[in-house]
């Protein structure tokens, strides 16, 4: 095809650069919401071994939201329980799953395949995967973004045009210089990763259900579960003495008798034997014009807390039904251009406290080994105060700056009971629906099919006198489809709204939101956080909100989507 010739049309409404993890789970997402979406990899297949292997919490509801979690879970270890040892002293053990969510256990597997799961997901969804290309130039206009890739070092330039481009081509992405959002990482001195995947055997227990970390002299190690009964042997550590180049097997399996305090312990059938030196850093933009970046291609993850594929699903999920909504032309330009400050402020957020944590962790010198070996047998629960749950498990992430928020919830209710603000994750709780318990989530995530779907919770705080108010709600957002109401009934039914009722007499989830005795309305995300919040009898000014979020005329958008659609089969 020639460069005129991919000027004419759409290859697709979005090409994704980078089939690893998270441009696999963009394309899926992308997908899920009904958009067409090309994938292009350097890569002729899956890497043998594994770099990333766990999800966290957070990131399964993200992946639960676009119908990829049970895929991905099925080929996973359910892990629910953190070991900890400070200088061969046992820590009482961490309950990692003790978090808020309907998918508290991490899920531990591979790379490899994670990847082939997800691959064959996009398959399933009628995604299109080419391979063994590599781009080598991105030229975007106004309607658009040219991909100029190569089969191979001499041969012919070809060229795929796209309404929007989403780089996820990895830590040492040809995109995003291209951008001028490339970034000069920082580099951590005088310390060292020696890592091994190989088949174990020691006097600890081998079921693939925990975890097990050692705080050691010099040192952080860990012993996690690898898909296909391997396990992963990782240390942290000064780098004095230690040769520059991958560890040999016997080098590994001797300082892990040492770090673990088991002589007996054996590695055999290596997988992979590695070392790497750390940098870290951020990329100053996540967006340019139509391009986007996600996972490593705008970030550079320290090795500590296994955050980095997880930020990455974030990425992947958030672009996805940003682009969804503006090809739809169900979106104000608030909604594509959030996507920038969001996750870039996320991603700045993290790479500091990864570097904190990392530092504390490596660089922590003898006196500080001396006061966590004193304290771990002084503290039986000095693990948990080291470690956490919820912020490993991504379930603090938050957009408190997001142009996406709106508060118009005030008074002095709102000061003693303050509830999840806008920005923030919308908890969940137990709910009554159609008599049978079930909780808010379902309600949630894709509401009642509709992909990108917002939906509007409309508390009555237990008033008898709410129901007109919340009613007038359920009408006002009718110009916006994609808007689902449900009402949250403490007090009396609400009879004459077409629209899920969901009863919490026991008043967990009004709870759960700040809400008791405060009739309220409550907008929530196709990703689950809250975007706004409003008295229920104000709901004019949720109508103001969706006219500047989604734009103010849903014929207008319908016409607008046809003829996008159109253009594309032509």
């Amino acid at each position: 095809m020639s460069h005129a010739d991919a000027e004419q049309g759409y290859h697709a409404d979005v090409i994704v650069v980078g089939a690893g993890p998270i441009g696999l789970t963009t394309g899926n997402a992308l997908r899920h919401h009904g958009v067409s979406c090309l994938l292009l990899d350097e890569r002729t297949d899956v890497k043998a071994y594994s770099r990333a292997n766990n999800l966290w919490a957070r990131p399964q509801e993200l992946l639960a939201g676009i119908g990829l979690r049970d895929a991905l879970a099925a080929n996973s270890y359910a892990i629910h329980t953190i070991n900890f040892f400070v200088n061969g002293t046992p820590t009482t053990p961490i309950p990692i799953a003790d978090v808020a969510s309907p998918y508290p256990k991490v899920l531990y597997s591979g790379q490899d395949v994670i990847e082939r799961t997800l691959t064959a997901e996009f398959e399933k969804r009628g995604g299109r995967l080419d391979r063994g290309c590599r781009v080598t130039g991105v030229n975007q206009d106004e309607t658009g973004v040219t991909v100029v890739l190569r089969r191979d070092e001499d041969g012919p330039e070809q060229w795929r045009r796209c309404r929007y481009l989403v780089a996820a081509d990895g830590a040492k992405s040809t995109i995003r210089p291209r951008l001028g959002l490339d970034f000069e990482p920082e580099r951590l001195p005088n310390c060292m990763n020696r890592q091994v995947d190989a088949k174990l055997s020691w006097r600890r227990s081998l079921e693939p259900d925990q975890l097990w970390f050692f705080y050691y002299e010099r040192g952080f190690a860990g012993i996690l579960p690898v898909w296909g009964g391997y396990h992963r042997l990782f240390f942290l550590a000064d780098d004095t003495g230690v040769p520059d180049r991958d560890p040999t097997l016997d080098e590994m399996q001797a300082l892990a008798r040492q770090v673990t305090g088991d002589g007996t312990l054996t590695l055999s059938d290596p997988q992979w034997l590695t070392h790497s030196r750390f940098s870290y850093g951020v990329s100053p933009g996540y967006a340019r014009g139509r391009v986007f970046l996600a996972g490593d291609a705008g970030h550079l993850s320290l090795p500590i807390g296994g955050q980095g594929m997880n930020a990455g699903l974030h990425d992947a999920v958030e672009i996805a039904w940003r682009l969804a909504m503006a090809l739809r032309g169900e979106a104000a330009p608030v909604i594509l251009g959030s996507y920038d400050g969001e996750r870039g402020g996320e991603h700045a957020r993290l790479s500091a406290q990864q570097a904190r944590g990392f530092r504390w962790t490596v660089y922590r010198g003898s006196v500080t080994d001396t006061v966590l070996g004193l304290a771990a047998k002084a503290l039986p629960n000095l693990g948990s105060l080291l470690q956490g749950t919820d912020d490993m498990q991504q379930m603090g992430v938050e957009y408190p700056k997001s142009a996406l928020n709106e508060e118009r919830l005030s008074g002095l209710a709102t000061i003693l009971r303050p509830g999840p603000k806008p920005g923030e994750r919308a908890p969940d709780a137990e709910v009554t629906h159609r008599g049978e318990t079930t909780s808010l989530f379902p309600f949630l995530a894709n509401p009642d099919s509709h992909t990108t779907g917002w939906a509007l919770l409309c508390f009555d705080g237990r008033s008898s006198e709410a129901g007109a108010a919340l009613l007038d709600a359920v009408e006002a957002v009718t110009p916006w489809p994609w808007v689902r109401p449900r009402l949250v009934l403490a007090g009396p039914i609400v009879a004459g709204a077409d629209v899920p009722v969901l009863s919490d007499l026991d008043g967990k989830a009004h709870g759960a939101y700040g809400l008791e005795g405060r009739p309220a309305l409550v907008l929530v995300r196709p990703d689950g956080h809250i975007a706004f919040r409003g008295d229920a009898d104000q709901a004019d000014r949720l109508v103001a909100y969706c006219r500047k979020v989604f734009g103010p005329a849903h014929e207008t958008r319908v016409a607008a989507a046809r003829r996008r659609e159109s253009a594309l089969t032509t």
